[in-house]
């Protein structure tokens, strides 16, 4: 059988190596370092619109095209996220955490370098792991059923300790904010509306797009024009070319951590249901516990956080191919619009792929593994360039990247409330991040709530209470318990035993930070008490979590209003000694610290009028429009920006958004006032 196997692998590559299909591969490649670069776009769009212009071609030509765009997709994610602090997509949401602090510390080429390495091996790792387990995963996977992949699901939400530095109320209180936002909509069980408010917008729920957008990138943007500054803080340079070297040298130094983050991202990849926004935050997580030093230094520009997330990212493409072509179970939107193209050339994915097509199987293998080094290799060449744009002044790349970033959340599902949703969650998160509410955890419950109520009823209906005592069950439920548990344990310790800790109370102290839990448990309360009149089925998890959500948030605000060890003083200084510097890891430190509350506020409202400005001008005009109107009267206004460099900037993203996203990715623009009204303006496109 290994014999079959090495003739079958040699006669994949000596197929994949065609120069025809080497070309399309190629093609691949960069239409999907072009999407991936792109917010909120992703490679599924670009799957999809690929799979027409396959008809025609022989079957590997047709994978090589089409894994050559899923594969690379997630290795140009990251540019946004470290140039910009603006994750395009979900999947490079934590690499934002430590490549953008280190783009503003001048070290953007080291975080792109090492980013693009770790994406290498990673993708390589990934492809090389299939090839091998394709033949024996098989049982391992059949085994796999809703109890397990609860377990997994589990699991994963038990990241959020990790995530929350030390603050675990914090973090637990946002991942069941989290959990509840992702239950807004219809009750898969009882048909029951939650949380929708009377909009159709939210009867399928919320999209994760512009959740993401609005959490991580706003806020980002948003202290950029509060501070404005460049990204990168002042007296730093880049040096993009020795900064490559650097990352590269770090891959190379951590090649350890790379293999065991990958084999983690190609391990949760072959699962179904586990998508890659999940997996770079458990590999995260992963990283930051098993890390040297690594709690006390990630999350401020530690080159190991992007190292983590981005090998197991990338492996995972190489992991959901294997239920993918063994099973026809896709394990990720993008595999199941492969499935399609399984079915135009008359193809059955099982044995059948595994035994009479092994030759077309590692066919796929080696245009993956091809896919991720054609795929560095152009990003090594590009970005060291592109990676100089953080030392512009905000005024020249602002504007630009906003237009894109509402193109991005409005790809979501197409629709107004996709504005509203960016709009809303960018103010939450830029709120979260000056009161320093970390919000990775919240992505991650948004994520993993939906998953967990889901396969737990399934899990309930087909097993009884039986599920719960299936062996990786079992295991999955201990590991989260231990990792839930360890940071709780950790903060009593560091203040001398529980006893000591709970005799830290001063007399109260109000603030203006206590506004903001203050605003969340009534908020909590409000949610909870609309679900009272649901049905049994539809109340009792969010029910559960929203009571976990008002519990863990009362207990923060009690603590910040008469915690001793929150304040300045002898006492403080005393458990401040004992437990470390303060600080709420895992999130980007606010650049405006420095400003007067006041100029924050002030600037902080004129740059959400702004976003809302640019909402009402496409609800007049269209995007399209809107977009060099946006941009020449922003760097008018705020940079004085000379008119030389102002038309050819609104010029280029204007051409951009129009080729890209009008004609080639056929855009359905929503309805505008203007083209209500005067139909013949329809004839301008978006209008």
């Amino acid at each position: 059988m290994e014999t079959d196997m090495l003739h079958s692998a040699a006669n994949a590559l000596f197929i994949i190596m065609n120069p025809i299909r080497m070309l399309y591969l190629f093609g691949g490649v960069c239409m999907g370092l072009s999407l991936g670069i792109l917010p909120g776009i992703g490679g599924i769009a670009g799957t999809a619109l690929l799979l027409p212009f396959t008809y025609n071609l022989d079957p590997p030509t047709a994978f090589a095209l089409l894994l050559g765009l899923g594969a690379t997709t997630t290795t140009a994610d990251p540019i946004a996220a470290i140039l910009f602090g603006a994750p395009g997509h979900a999947a490079s949401a934590a690499t934002t955490l430590d490549g953008y602090p280190m783009t503003r510390q001048g070290q953007a080429g080291r975080a792109l370098g090492a980013s693009y390495m770790a994406a290498l091996i990673g993708g390589l790792f990934g492809a090389a792991l299939m090839a091998v387990a394709l033949p024996v995963l098989r049982p391992i996977i059949l085994y796999i059923g809703s109890p397990e992949l609860l377990g997994v699901a589990v699991f994963g939400i038990s990241m959020v300790a990790v995530l929350s530095g030390n603050a675990p109320l914090r973090g637990l209180t946002t991942a069941c904010f989290g959990m509840m936002l992702s239950m807004i909509g219809t009750d898969p069980q009882s048909g029951t509306l939650r949380w929708t408010m009377d909009t159709l917008y939210l009867w399928d729920g919320l999209p994760l797009v512009p959740l993401t957008l609005g959490i991580f990138a706003l806020p980002e943007l948003c202290d950029l024009a509060i501070s404005r500054s460049a990204v990168v803080q002042a007296g730093q340079t880049i040096d993009t070319k020795t900064g490559m070297l650097l990352g590269i040298q770090d891959c190379l130094r951590h090649w350890f951590l790379i293999l065991r983050c990958a084999w983690i991202g190609s391990a949760m990849g072959a699962i179904p249901g586990i998508g890659a926004s999940v997996i770079d935050w458990i590999s995260y997580g992963h990283a930051l516990r098993t890390e040297k030093g690594a709690a006390q230094t990630f999350g401020t520009g530690d080159v190991r956080g992007i190292i983590a997330a981005e090998s197991a990212t990338n492996a995972k493409e190489g992991g959901a191919l294997v239920p993918t072509v063994a099973f026809g179970v896709p394990a990720s939107a993008g595999m199941a619009i492969l499935l399609g193209a399984f079915l135009i050339h008359g193809l059955v994915p099982g044995p059948d792929m595994l035994t009479k097509h092994l030759d077309l199987t590692y066919s796929m293998v080696w245009s993956i593994a091809i896919a991720n080094i054609l795929g560095s290799g152009l990003c090594f060449l590009f970005s060291g360039q592109l990676a100089k744009i953080a030392t512009l002044r905000y005024t020249l790349f602002m504007p630009g990247v906003l237009s894109l970033v509402y193109i991005g959340a409005f790809e979501a599902s197409r629709n107004w409330g996709d504005v509203f949703s960016l709009m809303f969650f960018g103010m939450l998160g830029w709120a979260m991040k000056h009161f320093k509410w970390p919000r990775p955890p919240l992505v991650l419950g948004f994520i993993l709530g939906d998953v967990i109520e889901r396969y737990m009823f399934i899990s309930i209906e087909r097993y009884g209470v039986a599920w719960m005592l299936r062996p990786v069950v079992v295991i999955m439920f201990i590991m989260a318990g231990i990792s839930l548990l360890r940071p709780l344990l950790q903060d009593v310790r560091s203040h001398g035993g529980l006893k000591k800790m709970v005799s830290q109370w001063g007399h109260p102290l109000f603030a203006t930070d206590n506004l903001f839990p203050a605003a969340l448990i009534c908020l909590f309360g409000t949610m909870l008490g609309e679900s009272f009149d649901w049905a049994f089925a539809a109340r009792i998890v969010p029910t559960i979590v929203g009571t976990g959500a008002l519990l863990f948030c009362s207990l923060s605000l009690i603590n910040d209003v008469f915690g001793l060890h929150e304040r300045g003083g002898e006492a403080a200084s005393a458990a401040n000694d004992r437990k470390g510097p303060q600080k709420i890891h895992m999130d980007i430190a606010s650049k405006t610290a420095h400003l007067p509350g006041k100029v924050v506020l002030t600037r902080g409202f004129l740059f959400f009028g702004w976003m809302a400005g640019f909402a009402a001008s496409m609800a007049v005009i269209g995007l399209i429009p809107t977009a060099p109107l946006f941009i020449t009267t922003f760097m008018r206004v705020e940079g004085r920006e000379p008119w030389k460099i102002v038309i050819p900037m609104a010029t280029a993203v204007v051409l951009l958004i129009y080729v890209v996203f009008d004609q080639l990715l056929a855009i359905p623009w929503p309805p505008t006032l203007l083209g209500t009204f005067f139909p013949i303006f329809h004839a301008i496109p978006s209008v």
